[in-house]
């Protein structure tokens, strides 16, 4: 058997020596997520559960401002630092032992960064100045090494050099910008002005690298492995909430109806919201249309927070249930079906932004979709118990699953042809 032989002993089992970065093959067969990406994943788990737990607390504690504000802040940081991460990896992972140590590094900072999300809640809450220090000095760790990555792919990727370049200076001067932030004691809504203004710096630097210096040589297959398996974590959120729901109401009841209705509520609406995530196959349009990735990429932000926000919500019945909120019934439902609401309308537009076209039979499906969470909510007004009226928020996707079962996937392999056959 020759070394040349992929199923040769040296191909089996290779050694993680150092590489050059080159770029990947941005046409590369069965490119699928790495078991590296995966564990680098699920430090995010850590996060976005922290911050639903933080939310949901805020919610029933009536201080829905300041959740909504922490959360807006904590969820772009966290998505942020995963987007960075990825469509690095996706074209410049070589898996020698320099980048499996500068991801653990990444590692490292994802988690402090996850510890930093409490204090940023409290101190809106309590109407301070956002403490944010634990929070940026986790981002911090994470972006010198993404800066090291992105030298490093400069020194050896000499044909998108100043690509590579464009993102380590923009990401070090956001940085800088982060770290001055952390001294700057003001008002929330000020502090929080401010934020929005490094936010768009951060937006920036990708933007010029990739639309003005030269595009990187990300894998749209495996891109959109990479955001669907991120959905399915952040889905966790729902398992997490539907677990506190069902805890709540066993522990006032013990093992009744409504106890079987929450189960099949939280379960179904989570499972219903992945459902409605895969109705179109995005990777075929980002492989003919890459023009396409920065809607696709940061649109997601909104589709992330929105699943998470569920998990929030659904948390936010089981502190009803336990009698520790001061939301009325009507209130808590709203926490559920406002973000499934978001989720559902964000999967549209990113399936119009996709194939370039608006589906009348969507607006159809979003009415039905609305129609059913205001019945929900109309529900709990009236006295309907939240265990019933959760599972009238878990019909929302339902009606899109069902649609699109019957009458829209025709629909989407027409749209698909379409937008591969045509140019942007």
């Amino acid at each position: 058997m020759s070394q040349n032989d992929p199923a040769s002993p040296g191909n089996l089992v290779p050694a993680h020596r150092m590489q050059r970065m080159t770029g990947r093959d941005p046409h590369e067969g069965h490119r699928a997520a790495t078991p590296l990406e995966l564990l680098f994943d699920l430090t995010f788990v850590i996060a976005f559960g922290l911050s639903a737990a933080q939310l949901a607390h805020l919610l029933a504690a009536g201080h829905v401002g300041a959740g909504i504000a922490g959360f807006v802040f904590t969820t772009f940081g966290v998505c942020w630092a995963w987007i960075n991460f990825s469509w690095f990896a996706s074209a410049y992972d070589t898996d020698d032992w320099v980048y499996r140590i500068t991801t653990m590094l990444q590692m490292v900072g994802v988690i402090v960064l996850a510890l930093g999300i409490p204090p940023v809640y409290s101190s809106i809450e309590h109407g301070e100045h956002v403490d944010n220090r634990v929070l940026v000095a986790g981002y911090v760790i994470m972006r010198i090494a993404m800066v090291f990555q992105w030298l490093r792919a400069a020194h050896d990727d000499p044909a998108r050099r100043r690509t590579c370049l464009t993102y380590a200076t923009a990401i070090t001067v956001a940085q800088i910008g982060w770290v001055a932030a952390i001294f700057i004691h003001t008002s929330v809504a000020t502090t929080l002005a401010i934020y929005a203004v490094l936010m768009l710096v951060e937006f920036l630097g990708p933007w010029v690298a990739e639309t003005r210096k030269g595009r990187t040589p990300w894998h749209a297959h495996h891109i959109a492995e990479r955001y669907s398996l991120v959905v399915i974590i952040a889905l966790g959120e729902g398992v997490v909430g539907t677990v506190a729901s069902l805890s709540a109401v066993v522990d006032e009841q013990g093992w009744t109806m409504d106890a079987a209705l929450v189960a099949l509520a939280g379960t179904a609406l989570t499972f219903g919201m992945w459902w409605v995530y895969f109705v179109l196959p995005a990777a075929p349009i980002l492989h003919a249309h890459k023009e396409l990735a920065f809607g696709f990429g940061y649109g997601h932000i909104v589709i992330f927070g929105a699943i998470v926000a569920t998990g929030a919500g659904l948390h936010t019945a089981a502190y009803y249930i336990e009698h520790q909120s001061t939301l009325d019934s009507a209130q808590t439902i709203l926490t559920v079906a406002v973000p499934v609401a978001v989720y559902i309308l964000a999967i549209f537009v990113m399936y119009t932004y996709l194939v370039r076209t608006i589906d009348a039979f969507h607006l159809l499906l979003l009415a039905g979709s609305g129609g059913v969470l205001v019945a929900a909510v109309l529900l709990a007004s009236v006295g309907v118990t939240m265990s019933v009226c959760l599972l009238v928020v878990t019909l929302a996707p339902i009606v899109v699953v069902v649609g699109y079962e019957f009458i829209g996937h025709r629909h989407a392999a027409d749209a698909i042809g379409a937008a591969l056959s045509q140019e942007l």
